[in-house]
């Protein structure tokens, strides 16, 4: 029954996640109808994180005793993952998406490239990760998925979405990075502590980036679709989609729940079919297929140490029934 209860888990969480790359382009609007925040994307995900912050630490007080961040090695923690994994991921993400040539899918299969960034950096700053050539292999795929996806027009670069995805990769960059500094710093305190006072920290970071690039709340048209766009992303896809990969990290550990990022583009390419009309490309689905290989290869010892696990779990799933 746990079994169960986590394929739900997982199904649901790749499922939050997909479909707020949807939510992120309806709440921007379009440059023919820029109802939205299409005129202020970094004010739209400091918002987001106002509002998805202030729950988590809500959260944080009720379910640990060590709500607040303690000692050097927290802070520090709190600052790369607010400057990195928060400003740094989302301000790029939220302009990358402003282009109408980039659907949610391809924004999601550019952002499903993080695990792979993610173990490259691994092997370079922390010192038991060691890159073996499968591993390179696989990263090198990963990049070479990423430049099939944006489809660049060597002609012209400048047009086509193909700086917007660029900006995306620049955002996987900056949240595979700060993962991995975390890491590296290795504070001991609760990671919902450390979600809230990261989601806050990158939300006052990016309400600074949006005042000195110039925007406004004034510039903002509030709509039906704005509110909820900003309600799903804060409640649904931050403070709700969070606490539920806390409890599957917990659970099934960092390989399987990094899997996550290879379903959520499914979704993604759904919910922009469904609500924006988007029809995924041939490059984006080709571009996903390049990364997804370049994961396989670069996780292929710890795949190969799960398998004879997941192989008795299904025979037992077969006995049961």
């Amino acid at each position: 029954m746990t079994r169960y209860r986590n394929v739900g888990l997982f199904l649901f969480l790749a499922a939050v996640w997909g479909a707020a790359f949807m939510a992120i382009k309806a709440g921007l609007g379009t440059p023919s109808d820029p109802g939205g925040f299409f005129e202020t994307p970094v004010l739209f995900a400091a918002i987001r994180y106002d509002v998805a912050g202030v729950l988590m630490l809500g959260y944080a007080v009720y379910a640990t005793d060590h709500p607040i961040p303690r000692g050097r090695d927290e802070w520090a923690t709190v600052a790369v993952g607010s400057v990195l994994i928060m400003a740094g991921y989302h301000a790029l993400l939220f302009i990358g998406e402003t282009d109408p040539a980039v659907t949610s899918a391809a924004a999601a299969v550019i952002v499903s490239l993080s695990p792979v960034l993610t173990a490259g950096f691994a092997r370079a700053f922390l010192p038991v990760e060691r890159l073996t050539t499968f591993g390179l292999a696989g990263l090198l795929l990963g990049l070479v998925g990423v430049a099939i996806l944006s489809d660049p027009d060597p002609n012209n670069l400048l047009t086509g979405g193909t700086v917007a995805k660029l900006l995306i990769f620049a955002a996987a960059i900056c949240f595979a990075l700060g993962s991995v500094l975390t890491r590296r710093i290795d504070a001991d305190f609760p990671i919902e502590t450390m979600e809230a006072w990261t989601m806050l920290g990158g939300a006052v970071l990016m309400h600074i980036v949006s005042v000195g690039i110039g925007e406004s709340v004034s510039d903002v048209t509030w709509t039906g679709e704005t509110l909820l766009a900003v309600g799903y992303l804060s409640v649904v896809a931050s403070a709700i989609g969070f606490l539920v990969y806390f409890v599957l990290l917990e659970r099934l550990g960092a390989l399987e729940i990094n899997l996550v990022s290879y379903v959520a583009p499914v979704f993604a390419a759904l919910t922009g079919w469904l609500f924006r009309g988007e029809i995924p490309t041939v490059y984006t689905v080709v571009g996903f297929v390049v990364i997804f290989v370049g994961f396989l290869l670069l996780k292929r010892e710890s795949l190969r140490r799960e398998l004879p696990r997941l192989r008795r779990e299904l025979k037992t799933f077969g006995t049961r029934k």
